[in-house]
């Protein structure tokens, strides 16, 4: 059993691909875990970003970063697809700024009020879900205030550098041999492209 609910996991993110297509698209790493076992699988989020090219010293810089819609697979390997859920996404607030807002607007499909805030040097988004298997849903989008620094760039990423400091994680629920399987999901960006840059001058 262990092995066929595990090819389920693999399988429901490997097939967790965009509904549209989006100027950019950040590729990442993750690690499953289910029932004592674990695997690494690769998924892309096609995304928009915009941000001014040049900002005065002091002045502000309104970065958004807008995520594609996704859909979540109704079936994996056989197994069907309960739901995702508790996922979070980390941005960091970019060298040479200091950051003054956040906000989380639009979305759809989310299964419940997503939050947005500082977390030490992140900003933190989370959506609780659940997002049933088979929905399509589409993360907010996120938009920085942020105040330029005397000199320098402002360059905006995603966060997370590995699956001990992930910048995305999500559980997935599954059912298998009429049981609910749970497979909590962490990973990071890589490559971890700069999604903008604005100059300071």
């Amino acid at each position: 059993m262990k092995t066929a609910v595990f090819t389920a996991l693999a399988l429901l993110l490997a097939t967790s691909v965009p509904a549209s297509a989006a100027p950019a698209a950040v590729t990442y790493k993750l690690r499953a875990t289910a029932l004592g076992q674990t695997a690494e699988f690769l998924l892309d989020q096609p995304l928009d970003a915009t941000a001014p090219t040049a900002v005065a010293p002091g002045g502000t810089v309104t970065a958004v970063i807008d995520p594609a819609p996704n859909q979540v697979p109704a079936q994996a390997g056989g197994y069907t697809v309960r739901d995702i859920k508790t996922i979070t996404l980390k941005l960091p607030v970019p060298a040479n700024s200091t950051f003054q807002s956040a906000t989380a607007t639009g979305g759809a499909g989310l299964g419940g009020t997503p939050t947005i805030a500082l977390s030490g040097t992140d900003v933190v988004l989370k959506v609780p879900g659940p997002i049933k298997g088979g929905a399509n849903f589409e993360l907010p989008t996120i938009t920085l205030t942020l105040q330029a620094a005397a000199s320098g760039t402002i360059t905006t990423q995603l966060g997370g550098t590995s699956y001990t400091a992930p910048g995305l994680t999500f559980t997935a629920t599954i059912t298998a041999l009429g049981f609910p399987i749970s497979a909590p999901a962490t990973g990071y960006p890589d490559p971890n492209p700069v999604l903008t840059t604005t100059t300071i001058g």
